[in-house]
């Protein structure tokens, strides 16, 4: 622990009373977030809504429409699982570039991000926010260390209220529960002194399991910035009630935790809300129209067993025996006295009302267009479309919103590999080995510093030293897996190009300026090659016009060879003509 510094435990009290002003601006926040959580797990009879629905007395149905808008719209996200392209703003930062582009997605998987990525896919889909953290772990690689990028709760999260970028609070916290065992193993001097300690309260989400707190004790980090020199730096504060576990100040860390000066928190908000980093989900778009089928279900379904089940007035005159009567295994029914319908009388039960039904599949289909959860999107009613083409055509006219989504999970997705590019710079002082994927495909091992991170003289320019630049790179991100049809569709592109002759070298200008005018994946790399192809046609024209000119030659222009007619010089202009002209 740490008692020297400019934080003590006078800065741990100003901090939790910050804290608790920002835990009381997100409680409205925190009740939403545990009440859509419910809804996804079909509990959403338990909910204040569903609790004042209908007769608490009648049977309570459980339809899963939201459920399967919410799993088709994960489905989309994880289809369109990122990669990340690194660009360099300056030439001199290419290979660097080209360097990054192959270990990032090895730290990612070393990270297991793809299941990072589902995880908060469907809190995104379900709450409206995803929170990704990326930290330096130092614990890593046997104590040297590395990038940890985790999936965090918003519960866990306070920042100052009414704020849409958390980087504009002054200070940001992380709130959560660790057991006292695990605490007294890492600080020994919090031996004994952890009982009580239990001033602040966490919201959680209601679990199956019974968790037991009093064994537990609530750790705080602590973010906030100073200016300092004319720049932002970012201070790191760990502690648990008014002790200090670690402090980035106490230990003369003037340049801050993290260099870059962030949070190291990067939010992706579903449908954005103003005033706030959070955004809301398909739950909060779909519960109501979900309530309401699960209402009419429950009319529905009661009055289908009231006509299933028959039932009968009987009259006191008739003194029937009613135990015999209700058990049906029982041939005969002993009736004292006479009996008719005056006397015994079925109970006539209204049948199902179509207007009912009606209504619920209106309800249904509401809840499949405002969520964008149409049929031919789950691979269901193509409107008797059977061309790879059109049906790729249709999905992508259904899930503009999906797509939509997927653009904002590629937005927060360049800012994590901004953010691991920059603890790269700030800590891989020793090199890394990592395995990679060369451009042919072929396994390649190499080592990575941060050496060519790090700012790199400019040299000078009539005398005068330019200084230092920092290299800076761009993020382009792009989906690493296709769908079906998609891929489909690449491929009858493909055909239909080969079919209109945009591969035959003798139309490379016309066909270049057909591709210049089409947007698709991989054009340019086809227009390359499309133009290479043209310009080895040209090279053997010109290259057969010369040989027909050398001295000797017996050809004239225009005239046709024979068979055993050319000479071995024109043979060979040939042969090479031709090889020249052959794609690579």
């Amino acid at each position: 622990m740490l008692t020297n510094g400019p934080i003590g435990r006078e800065a741990l009290v100003k901090a939790n009373e910050t804290l608790k002003e920002y835990r009381d601006g997100k409680q409205q926040l925190e009740k939403r977030i545990r009440e859509s959580e419910q809804w996804w797990k079909m509990r959403h009879w338990e909910t204040e809504e569903g609790e004042q629905s209908g007769n608490p007395y009648d049977r309570k149905p459980k339809s899963a429409w939201l459920f399967n808008v919410i799993a088709g719209k994960h489905a989309d996200a994880v289809e369109a699982y990122p990669e990340p392209i690194i660009l360099p703003r300056e030439m001199d930062d290419e290979e660097e570039a080209q360097r990054l582009t192959s270990i990032l997605p090895v730290i990612l998987q070393q990270n297991e991000f793809d299941s990072v990525y589902s995880a908060n896919a469907w809190t995104k889909n379900i709450s409206g926010t995803a929170v990704y953290g990326v930290f330096w772990d130092r614990s890593k690689l046997n104590g040297l260390g590395d990038v940890a990028v985790q999936k965090v709760s918003v519960l866990n999260l306070f920042w100052q209220p009414g704020l849409t970028d958390i980087q504009k609070s002054p200070h940001f916290f992380h709130v959560e529960k660790v057991d006292d065992a695990a605490l007294e193993a890492q600080y020994p001097d919090l031996k004994g002194q952890l009982k009580g300690n239990k001033t602040l309260t966490l919201t959680e989400f209601e679990t199956d399991d019974h968790v037991k707190d009093d064994k537990k004790s609530i750790v705080v980090d602590w973010f906030y910035k100073k200016r300092e020199g004319g720049r932002t730096v970012l201070h790191y504060v760990k502690y648990t009630g008014d002790h200090v576990l670690f402090s980035s100040e106490n230990e003369g860390m003037m340049d801050g935790w993290y260099a870059d000066g962030k949070y190291p928190y990067v939010f992706d908000a579903l449908y954005p809300v103003e005033g706030s980093p959070c955004g809301f989900g398909y739950v909060e778009i779909g519960k109501s129209p979900q309530m309401s089928i699960d209402l009419l279900n429950q009319q529905l379904i009661k009055s289908a067993i009231i006509n299933a089940t028959p039932r009968v007035f009987v009259s006191g005159a008739a003194k029937l025996n009613i135990e015999e009567y209700m058990d049906i295994t029982k041939p005969v029914v002993h009736v004292e006295g006479s009996l008719d319908d005056t006397s015994v009388k079925p109970v006539q039960a209204p049948a199902p009302s179509s207007a009912a039904l009606e209504m619920r599949n209106q309800m249904i289909e509401e809840m499949k267009y405002t969520a964008s959860n149409l049929d031919v999107v789950n691979g269901g009613s193509t409107q008797g479309v059977t061309a790879a083409s059109a049906i790729a055509a249709l999905q992508e006219s259904a899930g503009r919103t999906s797509r939509a989504s997927t653009k904002g999970t590629y937005r927060a997705y360049g800012q994590i590999t901004t953010m691991i590019i920059e603890r790269i710079r700030q800590f891989y002082d020793m090199p890394r080995q990592f395995r990679i994927i060369g451009k042919t495909g072929e396994q390649m091992f190499i080592a990575y510093d941060a050496m060519k991170l790090q700012a790199q003289p400019m040299g000078t320019a009539f005398g005068q030293d330019m200084g230092m630049r920092l290299p800076v790179f761009d993020v382009e991100v792009r989906a690493q897996k296709e769908t079906a049809y998609s891929r489909l569709a690449q491929n009858e592109l493909a055909l239909q190009l080969y079919g209109a002759g945009v591969f035959n070298p003798q139309m490379a200008d016309q066909a270049g300026m057909l591709l210049d005018m089409m947007d698709f994946k991989g054009k340019e790399e086809l227009l390359i090659k499309v133009r290479e192809n043209g310009m080895r046609f040209a090279m053997q024209q010109m290259m057969m016009a010369q040989a027909m000119q050398q001295p000797g030659n017996p050809a004239q222009p225009g005239q046709t060879f024979q068979e055993g007619g050319e000479d071995k010089r024109m043979q060979g202009a040939r042969e090479r003509a031709q090889n020249a002209s052959q794609p690579v």
